[in-house]
């Protein structure tokens, strides 16, 4: 048996949910299907500084603003830089006025969530193919051997995207950065130098084309990514099934930086590797009937822009708000979306790889310290 919805979101993070959050804003009924069991399957972790310019734009659109501004971290504008040594070179505080605020992406999922009528999210939904069915209908197949056929096929389903490939050949490429994640967990407590050295907000460590980069989370735990240039497979001769061989084989790729961030990755409670990938900078596609991409799915970028979940929800929002405007004509809303989202993407993907290439670079440090001190202020 198929089910047939007529709009159908594939996946649930937040431009997926922002989506189907402005449609019902506007009258339209969507539905989503995201791959994890539960909205409590995994802690969704990780700060967000939310941009006045998209983020809350698109949750002004949401008519969830309001609620989001009780949901914000205090304090999380905090900006901290620092060399190997830990001298800090610049220091920035949250004031209150700035035009960035931090929240935390499983607050905001749940916000959004939260939003949305009852049975709107269908949990467990693993997509393993999806074809066209010609006049711009779509079915989507799931690990469960259970199908739906839709008029509008959204495909929100991030970096490896299961319907991207009925747009576009490209594929994410690595970016050359490797990360290996850590948590330090009720740092005030059991970390008290590691949380001194980081403080209230974002913290940025920086030398010799690898650094650190560390929020303090709204749970009271330092989230840390160490990062470095690092050949592709690097991570794969690291074992991070035992962590403390792992934290030794990261550590040795930081030898001679201060204890104190150094401490970053040996005194963490986790340690988890991760590959940045990018897609092509510029990516696009032909309008294809009845189908469309948004968030990172459509233009997949290194984080170093700070661009990813800010544009994946304007995209989820311009998306909606286009359909909701031209009732029965699918194609010339797609149409209207994608003119806005290539060039808008583009500018952002270019940017974020311009940063990875000046943070990672052979003087990442010192044109980050000429970036805050010369440039327009950070958050």
């Amino acid at each position: 048996m198929s089910t047939h919805h007529p709009v159908a979101v594939i996946g649930g993070g937040l431009g997926g949910l922002t989506a189907a959050r402005v449609l019902h804003v506007n009258g339209v009924q969507a539905a989503v299907f995201e791959l994890e069991a539960s909205a409590a399957a995994r802690t969704q972790g990780g700060m967000l500084d939310i941009h006045e310019e998209n983020g809350q734009k698109a949750l002004h659109a949401a008519g969830l603003h309001e609620d989001f501004l009780q949901i914000v971290h205090g304090g999380g504008q905090e900006m901290r830089l620092v060399g190997p040594d830990a001298t800090v070179h610049v220091r920035e505080k949250d004031d209150g006025t700035g035009a960035r605020p931090e929240v935390d992406r499983g607050d905001l999922r749940d916000l959004l969530l939260n939003s949305l009528p009852d049975g709107t999210v269908r949990w467990g939904r693993k997509v393993t193919a999806v074809r066209g069915l010609g006049d711009g209908r779509h079915e989507v197949t799931f690990a469960d051997g259970s199908t739906v056929t839709t008029d509008l096929l959204i495909g929100a389903d991030g970096a490896w995207s299961r319907v991207r490939p009925l747009l576009s050949d490209a594929t994410p490429a690595y970016t050359g950065v490797s990360f290996a994640e850590t948590d330090l967990h009720d740092a005030d407590a059991r970390h008290p130098r590691s949380a001194a050295l980081v403080g209230g907000g974002f913290f940025i460590s920086l030398g010799g084309r690898r650094g650190f980069l560390a929020h303090r989370e709204t749970d009271g735990s330092l989230h840390v990514y160490a990062a470095l240039k690092a050949d592709e497979g690097w991570l794969d001769t690291v074992d991070f099934t035992d962590p403390a061989a792992a934290k030794a084989a990261v550590l040795t790729r930081f030898e001679g930086w201060h204890e104190d961030l150094r401490g970053l990755v040996a005194d963490a409670d986790t340690v988890t590797p991760r590959r940045i990938h990018a897609l092509p900078v510029g990516h696009r596609w032909e309008r294809t009937p009845g189908v469309t991409l948004l968030g990172d799915a459509a233009h997949l970028m290194s984080p170093f822009a700070g661009e990813g979940a800010n544009l994946a929800m304007l995209d989820g929002a311009e998306l909606a708000e286009a359909i909701a405007a031209r009732p029965g004509d699918t194609e010339a809303a797609l149409a209207s979306y994608e003119q806005a989202l290539f060039p808008r993407s583009e500018a952002s993907a270019a940017e974020s790889a311009a940063s990875l290439d000046t943070m990672f670079g052979d003087r990442g440090l010192e044109r980050m310290i000429e970036f805050f001190t010369a440039g327009p202020a950070a958050g």
